[in-house]
């Protein structure tokens, strides 16, 4: 039994405590009416006491259980008293009930007669220790060690995940408000945000307003301007944008021909025309040119991109009557515009700033200010309120350039860098809504819900329904009974009797909370309610947050409940700080860095790994090969990857490290289920039984072998139909195969890993006690410098392997190396086993939901960017996001353990009934789906 002072402070004992109910609370004026007094083989509540917070109760509490139960700490005189006790007025008050002197002797009473034994009691000789001064100690050191625990548990009393799932719900609920009334009011189309504003990320990484663009390449700009004609107009600043423009199509085009005349470009493959038009003033020549495309309508190019300025300040020396004409012409030549933006695209370049001080001496006149003139007269002109605003005004080149006008080799033309931004900008907003690219948010709106996409709404919904009624006819109310939080781990805490069957409000309700995480799912990666930014690595934005993490988990450290190798609490923890470093890797876009990269392959390798090394011992184990058990684990690896394929229209495969554990798993179950069945009580018998399980690991080895040396075999087996549709991306098996090879060896090193561990431990060859080295002092050092020399080596290998095509083909042969050399580092040394991170084993508890979850509402467009909620603060969006994603990613897991015990029942009747089920719905979904253009997701 427990001793609870409070609700937190706990002393095992032998015996039971009734504390009022009123104690129980957390009033921040918590009453205690009663002292504790010990009455034969009880503690029994007696006497009164009261005290002015939960924490100097608690206190108090500790202090009389330590008088009680510690004779040689039994009174406290004036020396040994801290700053957190009561005054001296209120001790009296406190010892209204039962003075110290009466609690002693009943506890030497209750000792003599084999009661409560503070030696032989769990727990409180470490109490005794808290409680008792040292020679050169005083009371208030003890007391600030007692306050700091105690006022640690108060906080997370308060703190725990139940209040943060509400905290996070709120913010969703406001964050939602405020997107929806920015759009309303600030407007809503992104390719407004593309064209207007943005910033530098890094070195000529431009980062639009609120979207994502597109790094378009030669292949998909081709695809987008096929038999497309692209007409710039305008000066020499026009006639660079379009030299920009036309080596995204053909990389090696050259500026050539005559600055001042017409330069015209064909691409023969898409037959794309992109033809420049020498006009450097916003004149009559320019509106004949325009008026001509108007009434020709087949000479009318789909894109027009024009310009002018800087000629007429120069040729009249800025004067005031040359902007009015410049106003009247653009007035003038709105008109035509406006008709050539019936059928074409039409945009107008806003002048970029100048270096004033490197211009040249016939430029001088060319002033920044003078330009600023200049583009607002042609605001007005085309932009008026007046006009339906078809021309688009092309200004985020200009706010580029003054970050880097400076570089500017004449102080007019712009660095090749921010050219290249500019025409990037137009060509993202010209063929975002052709392409549709998923890493493009900007220019194009979301794409209309699929037919799947329309009953999965319907679903969710009924069961809301449904359950509505059900509670408005008072089925079900007052039976559920929620599990008390842990306030400790933050976790929810198993209960203590086994769960009754649920009723038929539990699964409804898990239903509908899946429903209401589905549609955040929706409105984050499938409308366009919030906004999405683009990755940009740089070591900060990956070292920065690694270090954090880590301090934190050193932080949250805890003696773990058993000292064996690689027990669930150090895999947990394993599981916890790797899930973490690849949620910093992925937002961070640090796969562009070789040697990080190719550390997250070891990581993702070790998960791997971690699943052969557990599902075999667990067979090895406990020989448990029953349908039962498989379809559990079939249950929780893939419920949140299969909705999501509805709810997001993405095919399985995508979310790749989901079937690539899942076909691993059904690997390991045929090896060990496969006749003959070798169980380790079976090998206790017989060594030769550990023959057989070497024959079939051997076996399976030889099989991966066979399959990554024939590409072809194994995309024909996996391209037949239905296997095709799990595996298949953006139709081909490519994806699948890269997947599979990378890490093909890591889960049976896994296995054999588990094998060996298992031998050594049944012949107690390990010391595995509490304190203890793994092997004696000589294997045990020897070991550990193996470790280390073999895990910095790695390293090394990876800090220095040329490209990422090089480092995958090794990858797989000697990932292991420093998978097994952490391992051993880890559990070798007694006090390392003895010790866990709580934090780091919190994650690692949902590290499935993490990963999966990031996709979406973590990152954005399937991994490709970042998700946006706090628009203009990045560092405070990536917190609030984060905090938010951690919140459903549990809620998550807690469903899917809902859910869990109502779709997988222990009966085999029932049992294959559903499985029939759902064999029959999957059939049909799949006989109604085709395969989807997807792109694979930047994941590791």
């Amino acid at each position: 039994m427990e001793i609870r002072a409070g609700i937190h402070s706990t002393v095992s004992c032998n015996s039971s405590l009734a504390l009022p109910k009123k104690f129980k609370t957390t009033n921040s004026y918590t009453y205690l009416r009663n002292a504790l007094v010990v009455v034969g083989s009880d503690i029994v509540v007696v006497g009164q006491c009261r005290t002015r917070t939960l924490l100097t109760c608690e206190l108090y509490v500790i202090q009389l259980l330590s008088s009680l139960l510690c004779p040689q700490s039994a009174s406290m005189d004036e020396e040994t008293q801290g700053p957190y006790e009561e005054k001296e007025e209120e001790k009296e008050d406190v010892q209204e009930g039962v003075p110290y002197r009466m609690a002693a002797e009943a506890a030497a009473a209750a000792s003599d007669s084999g009661g409560v034994n503070a030696r032989t009691v769990p727990g409180v000789p470490e109490l005794c220790a808290a409680s008792r001064p040292s020679g050169c100690c005083h009371g208030g050191e003890k007391m600030a060690v007692l306050a700091y625990s105690l006022g640690k548990r108060e906080i997370n009393q308060y703190f725990n995940i139940k209040n943060a799932k509400l905290i996070s719900s709120v913010l969703v609920v406001l964050l939602l408000l405020f997107h929806t009334a920015s759009r309303y009011y600030g407007g809503s189309d992104t390719c407004d945000w593309l064209l207007s504003s943005g910033r530098y990320l890094g070195e000529n990484v431009w980062q639009p307003y609120g979207c994502m663009m597109h790094k378009y390449k030669s292949t998909d700009s081709k695809s987008c301007l096929a038999d497309k004609r692209v007409a710039f107009v305008g000066d020499s600043r026009i006639r660079q944008l379009s030299y920009s423009f036309t080596k995204i199509i053909d990389p090696e085009r050259k500026e050539e021909g005559n600055k001042h005349e017409d330069i015209p470009f064909h691409e023969d493959s898409s037959s794309a025309n992109l033809d420049f038009f020498w006009y450097p003033e916003a004149n009559d020549s320019m509106k004949e040119r325009l008026r001509s495309w108007t009434q020709d309508r087949s000479s009318t190019p789909d894109v027009i991109v024009l310009g002018a300025a800087a000629w007429s300040i120069k040729l009249h020396s800025g004067s005031s009557e040359t902007l009015q004409q410049y106003r009247v012409n653009l007035t003038a030549m709105a008109v035509t515009l406006e008709r050539l933006a019936e059928d074409a695209e039409v945009y107008w370049v806003l002048q970029d700033p100048v270096n004033e001080e490197a211009l040249s001496g016939d430029r001088k006149m060319i002033t920044n200010h003078q330009l600023e003139l200049y583009n607002e007269a042609a605001a007005d002109a085309l932009n008026g309120s007046k006009r339906s605003a078809r021309v688009k005004l092309l200004a985020a080149t200009r706010q580029a350039a003054m970050e880097t006008i400076v570089q500017s080799s004449d102080g007019l033309h712009l660095p090749q860098g921010t050219l290249n931004v500019g025409a990037m900008i137009l060509m993202n907003a010209v063929c975002n809504k052709r392409t549709r690219p998923i890493d493009g948010s900007c220019c194009q709106g979301p794409r209309p819900p699929s037919l799947l996409q329309k009953l999965a709404a319907c679903v969710f919904l009924g069961c809301a329904l449904v359950l509505l009624g059900l509670h408005a006819m008072g089925y079900g109310r007052h039976r559920h009974r929620p599990v008390p939080p842990d306030v400790e781990s933050l976790e929810e805490r198993k209960p203590t009797t086994a769960p009754g069957p649920p009723g038929l409000t539990a699964p409804l309700q898990a239903l509908c909370r899946m429903g209401v995480i589905m549609a955040y799912f929706y409105l984050c990666d499938r409308a366009d309610t919030f906004m999405k930014e683009q990755k940009f690595y740089t070591h900060a934005t990956f070292f920065v947050p690694l270090v954090y993490v880590v301090v934190l988990g050193l932080f949250f450290n805890e003696s773990t409940k058993e000292t064996k190798l690689l027990n669930r609490e150090q895999t947990d923890e394993w599981k916890g700080w790797m899930q973490l470093v690849i949620l910093i890797y992925h937002i961070s876009g640090a796969s562009v860095f070789l040697p990080v990269y190719m550390h997250v392959r070891v990581l993702v390798a070790a998960y791997l790994f971690q699943t052969g090394y557990g599902h075999f011992s667990f067979f090895w184990l406990k020989g448990d090969f029953g349908l039962y058990r498989v379809c559990q684990v079939l249950f929780r690896l893939n419920f949140l990857v299969l909705v999501l394929c509805v709810v997001m229209d993405r095919p399985y495969q995508f979310y790749y490290f989901v079937p690539l554990v899942t076909f691993w798993f059904v690997i390991i179950y045929a090896t060990m289920a496969l006749w003959p069945q070798v169980l380790q009580k079976r090998a206790n018998g017989s060594g030769m039984w550990h023959l057989g399980i070497l024959t079939k690991l051997l076996g399976l080895l030889l099989l991966i072998c066979y399959f990554a040396n024939s590409e072809g075999f194994f995309q024909s087996l996996f391209s037949v139909w239905p296997i095709s549709k799990l595996f298949e991306l953006d139709g081909s098996i490519h994806e699948w195969w890269f997947r599979w090879k990378l890490d093909r060896f890591a889960v049976i090193h896994g296995m054999m890993f588990a094998f060996i561990y298992l031998v050594l431990q049944k012949s107690q060859g390990m010391l595995e006690g509490r304190g203890e080295a793994l092997f004696s002092a000589t294997i045990s050092n020897l070991l550990l410098c193996l470790s280390v020399v073999s895990f910095m080596a790695y390293s090394i290998w990876a800090s220095s392997c040329k490209n990422k095509t090089e480092c995958n083909e090794m990858h797989p042969y000697i990932s292991v190396v420093q998978i097994l050399a952490f391992i051993l580092i880890r559990n070798i040394p007694g006090y390392a086993r003895s010790v866990y991170s709580s934090f780091f084993s919190w994650f690692g508890k949902i590290s499935l939901e993490l990963f999966i979850c990031q996709y979406h509402i973590w990152l954005a467009a399937d991994t490709k960017g970042i998700l946006v909620l706090i628009p203009g603060f990045p560092s405070l969006n990536i917190l609030v996001s984060t905090f938010v994603f951690v919140c459903v990613a549990h809620e998550i897991s807690l469903i899917t353990n809902d859910l869990a015990l109502v779709a997988i029942p222990k009966e085999t009747g029932p049992l294959l009934k559903r499985l029939a089920g759902a064999g029959g719905l999957a059939l049909m979904v799949l006989l109604t789906t085709g395969t989807g253009s997807v792109t694979a997701p930047g994941a590791a």
